[in-house]
């Protein structure tokens, strides 16, 4: 005969989940545009290109949790006689629901955190568009969207665009 060992005596408790704080639910290209109008002659030149690059996020509220967060990347590159060699826009996206948080942490959570989440993706597409256009491929530095929300803050005066409700707290 075998012993089986018997549960101990009381309730089970069962592991509880923790709700998240955001949950991506997708991500999307709303938009992508990449122009070479000089070519081909612009990939046979040797110059030094200028690059710019700007970076912009914003929000769109579909439900009182559910938001889209548009990454907007624009990237463009001249010769030093500022001749035109490539402009590149991508408007990547993500659908995400936002769990049982405070109103305050909406921004951080949509203007902060969720670029993080879309950015590595939207980074390789402008690295494979580049590339394919027959350049090298442009590989964006990370971006510091912490940075990135208190400029919006600031020129917003406290509000966070794209999301209704109160002052923003610190984040």
């Amino acid at each position: 005969m075998t012993d089986t060992p018997t549960p101990p005596p009381g309730p089970t408790a069962a592991p509880q989940l923790q709700a998240t704080p955001l949950t991506l639910h997708g991500q999307y290209i709303k938009d992508l545009s990449f122009e070479n109008p000089r070519a081909p002659q612009s990939l046979i030149e040797q110059k030094q290109p200028q690059l710019t690059l700007n970076v912009n996020v914003s929000t769109r509220q579909f439900e009182a949790k559910t938001f889209e967060v548009t990454l907007t990347l624009e990237a463009s590159a001249q010769t030093p006689e500022k001749e035109p060699l490539f402009m590149l826009e991508l408007v990547y996206a993500g659908t995400v629901s936002l769990g049982e948080v405070p109103q305050d942490a909406f921004g951080p959570l949509l203007l902060i955190e969720t670029p993080r989440l879309l950015f590595p993706f939207a980074r390789a597409i402008v690295a494979n568009a580049t590339r394919e256009a027959g350049f090298p491929p442009l590989n964006i530095a990370p971006v510091d969207f912490v940075a990135l929300y208190r400029q919006q803050l600031e020129a917003s005066g406290g509000q966070v665009p794209g999301i209704p409700g109160g002052p923003v707290g610190h984040a």
